[in-house]
Formats: structure tokens, C-alpha cells, sequence
């Protein structure tokens, strides 16, 4: 098959699909396995380097890829951009250039045509371009319409679950898969939690989790690509309420012992720092696998809490500060957009438009630590208290950009080789619903984001 318009010349002809199907679509013949949108962005050069790994680790005869390469290509709205990048991931691999054999593909989000020819020529899109409730849309139907699966590490609720109510029905048509939330936004919690399940002998009915970053002596700093996202996120809260209406969610039925919410701010004995409720997507995303793993699979359900350390009462005062301001201004347009041009200011030098350097990234790490409780083999759920208890952690190196782009990745590797393990039907899916047969925690383990049993389960 040639390249279609926007394709490096440079593109090899097409591999026969890979053993079991795929994406469950007429795949073969596509010319590529995966192509990286947006990867100029900050964010997608480290997905690139990401894939670039998994590409030379094909090339080494891991995985089971067809042909014993991983076939892919950046896309992007600079050519020259795109060459910028993958000359970076090929040094940072030791590499004097990047392969002839990656493709270059010129596409723009709000040029639907370039969209659709994209979309044609891959099994897989890796999806870096957001904030998504501005920019994830256009991708996703592109991608549905035509024949593609569609990954994005987006951590907004609305535009994941408005995608779920628009493009379910339609990408299971197709026979494709959409999944969203496939960096740290929510892979290490949604998948924790199943991994907490599956450590435990008997059944799991409540899990908190608690996530703690630390940094080394050059600090932390996210790009403000994020914090636009929580701007115009917390400012369409009521928005998010309709939709959930609209899409009308059968409620998940509680399963033993009510687990008790906590305060917004509260002290941690185990911890012996002061924690907040973690504002991120976690717990929707959570929910959502639940549902469909008790509607779908017949599962008994988790319930979950999702919270951040936050360290001692200096910490505590700062935040304070800061909330306050943030929700005071992300009330009216005016406050948005001082907010959205002012990111290291009103977050206190966490949030730049730089982004954080490479000292920082390397020093920086997470833990999140799952405390699950439950009830052994042969107790009623339904009956008496919880009898048993489980701590399982998941760790990993810096969460946004070291993290994310292997979450990204290995989440897309588990999508094309683990085609056995999906489910049957094409769909719109959170990480641990699609992804709960797979390989994808042992994946990732290999990856540097590493499960594991901190305390077995006590009687």
C-alpha cells in the first residue's frame, strides 16, 4: 500500500496485521501499527522516545508483533518539528538518527480531511493533543469513522465520558477501541485497584488509595498544559452533572461494609502527614471500570477513595492559600484567564509553561499506596463486618512525563498484542475495563511502574 498524502516517502510497504486480529477491523494492510498525534508537543516528544524504546525492543524480538518490528510514524502540523523530534529520541537511545522506516505525517486537529487520512493508515492512534475538551474530539471521530483505535491520556471526566456517550455505540460498530486515561491519569489507580483485587483471597469491597510525589533537590514542575485543563475542568463542574444525567448511569450497588468519605483535609496516622481528597480523574475513572465490570462481567463492585499526602502544616497553610484564590478566580472568565497566563504564579511555581527540566524529572518519583479491605473465602459480603485487609503500592518515576508516556505506551503494546484479552466488542473504555485480561500490569512492571504487595492480606 503506498503512503497516502503526508507519509515520509521514506515508508515501507505494510506488514501482514499481527496474529489475532488486531483491532477486530480490517487492519491489514494499514501502514501503520501506531502513529503519535501532537508529538511536537511537550508532552508527545517523550511519548515518541516512549515508542521509539518499544520499537527497538520489537527489533530485538520482544513482544509479538508482526515481522518482529513495530511499525510507526509522528504526526504534527511541522514537518521539521516532527524531524526535531525523533532526531531527539533517537539520540536519548543512543542513536546517531532516527530509522528511515518511521513515517511523518502532516496533520492538523481542526483539518478533519488530514484527520481522516491519518486515521486510514493506522491501527492505533496515540493521541498527545489536548487540552482534549478543546482538541480530543476531532480525534476520536476520526478515528472511529474510520477503522482506527484511539488511546489518549487525557484526565478531564467531562470529555471522557462525553465520548462515551457519543462514540460508544458507533466504535463498537466499527469494531474499534477508544481508551481514554491511559497515562497517570488513571493507569496506576484503575489498575491498582484491580491488581489489589486479584491479591486478595476472597473479595475485595473498598480500596483507598493515597499518593505521595517526591522530588529531588531541583523540585517538581508540570507544564500548564495540565493546569488549563483543571481551570476550565473545575469551571464546567455543572456541566459534568448534566452529562452524567444524560448518559444515565445504572448505580453501582454497595457491596459490604459502606466505605466512610473522608474531609477534604484531613491528618494520616500512617502516613504522619496532613492529606487532601486527590482532585484528579482517579475516582471517575474507577467508577466507570466498577460499572462495568459488575454490569458487564457480573463482578462484585469496588467502592474507592482517591487522596494525596501532602506533607506537614507549612504545606497545609500554602495550599489553603492558593485554593482559595484558584476557586475564587476559575468562577469568572476574567479569573480564567489570569489564571491560564499567569500558571506559575497562582500555583506557586508548580505549574510553568516550561515545563520541568530534565534534573527535575529525573529526581521526582510516586508512590501510591492502596489500602483494601474485604472478606475472606466463604464470608457473606452482605453479612457483618469486613474481616480482612491487603496494602498493595504501585511506584514509578516522575508521574507526568517519565511516567505517562510509559502508561501510554505499554497500555497501546497491550491493545495491539493482547487482542485475545480485550472485549468482544469495540467501544469507548476506561483503562481497566479494557484492559483487566491483558498483560498490561506485567508490562508495565517491566517498564520502571512496578505493582506490588506491600502487606498480605491479615484475617
Amino acid at each position: 500500500m503506498p503512503a497516502l498524502p503526508g507519509a515520509a516517502a521514506s515508508a515501507k510497504p505494510a506488514l501482514p496485521m499481527a496474529a489475532g486480529g488486531g483491532t477486530k477491523t480490517a487492519a491489514a494492510g494499514r501502514l501503520y501499527d501506531i502513529v503519535v498525534f501532537g508529538a511536537s508537543g511537550f508532552t508527545g516528544q517523550f511519548v515518541v522516545e516512549e515508542v521509539a524504546r518499544a520499537a527497538a525492543a520489537a527489533a530485538a524480538g520482544e513482544g509479538q508483533l508482526c515481522g518482529g518490528r513495530l511499525r510507526w510514524a509522528v504526526a504534527g502540523r511541522s514537518r521539521e518539528k516532527l524531524r526535531a523530534v525523533l532526531q531527539r529520541a533517537a539520540q536519548r537511545l543512543g542513536k546517531e538518527a532516527p530509522g528511515e522506516e518511521v513515517g511523518v505525517l502532516l496533520c492538523d486537529v481542526g483539518d478533519a480531511g488530514s484527520l481522516a487520512t491519518m486515521a486510514r493508515q493506522t491501527r492505533l492512534v496515540l493521541n498527545c493533543v489536548g487540552p482534549y475538551r478543546f482538541f480530543g474530539e476531532p480525534v476520536v471521530e476520526a478515528c472511529v469513522e474510520n477503522g482506527a483505535s484511539c488511546i489518549d491520556i487525557s484526565g478531564e471526566p467531562q470529555f471522557l465520558e462525553g465520548m462515551f456517550l457519543k462514540y460508544n455505540e458507533k466504535a463498537a460498530e466499527k469494531g474499534v477501541y477508544v481508551i481514554g486515561s491511559c497515562g497517570f491519569d488513571s493507569i496506576p489507580a484503575d489498575m491498582g485497584v484491580l491488581y489489589t483485587k486479584d491479591k486478595l483471597k476472597g473479595t475485595l469491597t473498598a480500596v483507598e488509595s493515597f499518593l505521595s510525589v517526591k522530588s529531588g533537590p531541583e523540585g517538581v514542575a508540570v507544564h500548564d498544559g495540565t493546569w488549563k485543563s483543571a481551570v476550565y475542568g473545575l469551571a464546567d463542574e455543572d456541566n459534568l452533572k448534566k452529562l452524567r444525567k444524560q448518559i444515565g448511569y445504572a448505580p453501582v450497588p454497595v457491596v459490604g461494609a459502606k466505605l466512610k468519605k473522608r474531609g477534604f483535609l484531613f491528618y494520616s496516622p500512617e502516613f504522619k502527614e496532613y492529606c487532601i481528597t486527590f482532585m484528579g480523574s482517579d475516582g471517575s475513572v474507577v467508577k466507570r471500570t466498577q460499572r462495568y465490570l459488575h454490569t458487564e462481567l457480573q463482578q462484585t463492585p469496588v467502592q474507592y477513595g482517591a487522596y494525596a499526602t501532602l506533607g506537614g502544616l507549612g504545606s497545609v497553610l500554602k495550599l489553603m492559600f492558593m485554593g482559595m484564590l484558584f476557586l475564587l478566580l476559575v468562577k469568572f472568565n476574567f479569573g480564567r484567564k489570569l489564571l491560564t497566563k499567569y500558571p506559575k504564579f497562582f500555583s506557586g511555581g508548580y505549574f510553568t509553561k516550561e515545563g520541568p527540566t530534565q534534573k527535575q524529572m529525573d529526581g521526582t518519583s510516586f508512590t501510591m499506596t492502596f489500602f483494601g479491605e474485604g472478606y475472606s473465602e466463604g464470608q457473606d459480603p452482605q453479612k457483618g463486618k469486613p474481616n480482612v485487609k491487603i496494602c498493595t503500592e504501585v511506584k514509578g518515576p516522575e508521574p507526568g512525563y517519565i511516567a505517562t508516556p510509559i502508561a501510554m505506551v505499554q497500555a497501546g503494546l497491550s491493545l495491539l498484542e493482547d487482542t485475545a484479552s480485550l472485549p468482544k466488542r469495540g467501544g469507548v473504555y476506561s483503562p481497566g475495563a479494557a484492559f483487566s485480561k491483558t498483560k498490561l500490569i506485567d508490562r508495565l512492571n517491566k517498564r520502571g511502574v512496578e505493582f506490588s504487595v506491600i502487606s498480605k492480606p491479615e484475617v
